[in-house]
């Protein structure tokens, strides 16, 4: 029996919420879970389709890209995985999707603004969208400057990775992450369903103004704050 067991059963799970959850077709998208007791992680293979996809089929892969169980080919964006998992060493789960609404903003180059109370529930800061990579950096190694790309974004906007558990790439789209895999979807789901808000408001009135600050502070702290009151204690 594999050591990684448990570890491939979270990574499998998470990677199977995607489709239910309407956030990829055929085989776009991945969840990955770490093990950080042992360097490693557990990815989806590459371009496997959900509805064949197996426990067994995970593949761990350490913090190197080197793979350390399994047969099949990892995610492509495993390089991706790796170098955010080394830097940010508070995260437990990635996931990477092409979800419609949150690819549509990336494509756009925006960030999502603060419009809604349903946003300030989650975030007090605009979703950040990453600008697309350079072409000599393309040219390099792609998916492991990805997650340079993705640290390098939140340098210069300077927001805290553990506030704000989601990006936009330009041109690509949007990666989310958690303590957890299974949170890391949680985050991407929400993301999906804040851009589509977005554009839905940006249509009825593209003169929409942002969410004032003070309904942003409320929202967030009665679901998060060191006074929250929201759901069960």
């Amino acid at each position: 029996m594999s050591q990684y067991k448990n570890l491939k059963e979270e990574c499998y799970e998470a990677n199977m919420q995607l489709p239910g959850l309407g956030l990829v077709v055929y085989t776009f998208g991945n969840v990955s879970a770490v093990d950080r007791a042992h360097s490693v992680f557990a990815i989806k293979p590459s371009g496997v389709p959900y509805e064949i996809l197996k426990p067994a089929d995970i593949v761990i892969v350490n913090f190197e890209n080197e793979i350390i169980e399994g047969s099949m080919r990892p995610s492509s964006d495993t390089k991706t995985h790796a170098f955010l998992y080394k830097h940010w060493e508070s995260i437990g789960g990635i996931a990477h999707t092409h979800a419609t609404y949150s690819v549509a903003w990336a494509q756009a180059q925006r960030d999502i603004p603060v419009y809604g109370t349903t946003h300030a529930d989650h975030l007090t800061e605009d979703i950040p969208c990453a600008p697309p990579m350079k072409d000599e950096l393309i040219k390099g190694d792609y998916e492991h400057m990805t997650g340079q790309q993705i640290m390098d974004c939140f340098k210069a906007k300077k927001i805290d990775h553990r506030e704000v558990e989601m990006v936009l790439i330009g041109n690509h789209g949007p990666f989310t992450w958690g303590k957890t895999a299974e949170k890391a979807v949680y985050n991407s789901k929400v993301l999906e369903t804040i851009a589509e808000m977005a554009l839905l408001t940006e249509q009825v009135n593209p003169q929409s103004p942002r969410l004032k600050e003070s309904l942003i502070q409320k929202h967030y702290q009665r679901k998060h704050g060191k006074d929250a009151y929201y759901g069960q204690s």
